[in-house]
Order: structure tokens, then sequence, then C-alpha cells
């Protein structure tokens, strides 16, 4: 796996080797500009879901949610989306979750995002098959930026695959811009 403008691209092209999957990063910096941008985001979909930040008694709603997307991510190892355990479905101070639940209260979209000193990374953003094209993930993702950037976070970084545009388009409508593009890379001579 290497970014597009790597050296080492056209390295591994004159071995042989092929492209199997196109990844992509972006990054978003907060200011209050951008936090009245996100509010809309999340208002819009009020009628439809309850979006709120995800606790130790949500872990069993998003444990069922992971186990019926699992198999939804598209991509390949740059992409690939490690299964929830109990631990971490369930939220802690660096590793925090929101969701959109419906008015019965099935969670139907969810995100994780992993504070570090300087960067909250998202982990994954999620909606349920039946639930996606309302604008959810973007909520989800926007309510979780909004709520961190309240409390002082400005720096985020997220990624997905060049084969979901739904995930680049919600993660544009957020403000992120697209900064990286990396490449799987399969097969070549020194291969066998």
């Amino acid at each position: 796996m290497v970014r597009s403008d790597s050296p080492d691209r056209a390295e591994l092209e004159a071995q042989g080797w092929l492209v199997i999957a196109r990844s992509w990063g972006a990054g978003l910096i907060v200011d209050d500009r951008r936090r009245d941008r996100l509010r809309p985001l999340v208002d819009r979909v009020r009628t439809l879901v309850d979006i709120r930040e995800l606790t130790a008694t949500d872990a069993d709603e998003a444990l069922t949610l992971d186990r019926e997307t699992a198999d939804d991510y598209p991509g390949d190892v740059a992409t690939a989306h490690e299964a929830l355990t109990a631990d971490r479905a369930t939220p802690t101070a660096d590793h925090r979750g929101w969701g959109a639940f419906t008015l019965d209260g099935r969670l139907v979209a969810m995100t994780f995002a992993d504070s570090g000193p300087d960067v909250t990374e998202t982990d994954f953003t999620v909606v349920r098959r039946e639930w996606r094209g309302r604008g959810l993930g973007t909520a989800v993702k926007a309510a979780c930026v909004l709520a961190l950037a309240e409390e002082g976070r400005r720096t985020f970084r997220t990624g997905g695959s060049m084969d979901n545009p739904a995930s680049i388009a919600a993660n544009r409508a957020v403000g992120y811009e697209l900064d990286e593009e990396w490449l799987t890379f399969a097969g070549g001579s020194q291969s066998s």
C-alpha cells in the first residue's frame, strides 16, 4: 500500500504490480463558521431519528448494527473494518460514538471516533442498509465533530474506499477535504 504520489508507485507498476483498491484520506479543521454549518446537517434528520452520543448501555445495539453491516465495507486492507467487540462497542473517554435511533429505540446509524493528543480520527461510520440515502451517515458524523469541537477538538481526520461515493459525499458535506489517495497493490514479478 503506497500513496498515489509516492515514487514507489512507478517502481511497483514497472514490476507488474496491479492496483486492486484505492482509498482516500481527508482532513477537517473546525472553527466557529464550520460549527454553524454542521448544526443543520444534524437538525435535518430530527423528524426521522434521534441523534445522540452513544453510552455503555448502547453497546448491544452497536454490536447488532455492526454484525448486520459487516459485509458492507468496500475496498481492501486499507479500508477493512475490524468487527466490533464488546469492549470496542463501549464508548470510552478517547473512543466515543454517536448514533441515530428510530422512535422505537433501534440504532440505525453510528460513527465512532478516536481522539489522540492532537487529532481526532474517525474509526468508522455505518448506516443500516434500509436507512441509507437519508443523510443519517452525514448527520451522525456531523454530530460527532460538532460535539467534540465544542469540547475544544479542532483537527479531524477520516478516510475510506474510493469505491464508496456515498461516504465521500457525506464527508464532503461535513467539510472534510480529501488530501490523500492510497493505492493497494497486488501481484508483481516478485510475488509467487
